[in-house]
């Protein structure tokens, strides 16, 4: 990989860590927070990547909530599993009340 998609994935990282337990956010956001509004995909590529690195890449879905990332995680239901444990509701694979529970590095940061 490129020395700037490493950085971008490290300023990813820097943003998820500070996802609040029991809230999500989207690769969108995340994208748009560093200034990269067009770059959500690459956002999911450094979540898919994240794993051993203590990011808690869980909370970030898709803008409608869906577990679109859940395939990356080991196990069947473990992205849900993890929502579900900090009080997070799943249903068929998407949030449930996401307005309540997003949170938006713009904003919050």
């Amino acid at each position: 990989m490129k020395p700037e998609t490493l950085s971008f994935f490290e300023k990813v990282y820097e943003v998820a860590k500070q996802i609040p337990y029991g809230r999500v956010t989207s690769y969108g956001a995340i994208a748009k927070y560093l200034g990269a509004g067009k770059s959500a995909r690459i956002v999911g590529y450094a979540m898919n990547g994240s794993h051993g690195k203590d990011i808690p890449a869980h909370r970030v879905v898709n803008r409608k909530g869906l577990l679109t990332g859940k395939h990356h995680f080991e196990g069947t239901n473990l992205m849900q599993q993890l929502l579900e444990n900090e009080g997070v509701e799943v249903v068929e694979n998407q949030i449930q009340n996401l307005e309540a529970i997003y949170w938006d590095p713009a904003k919050e940061l």
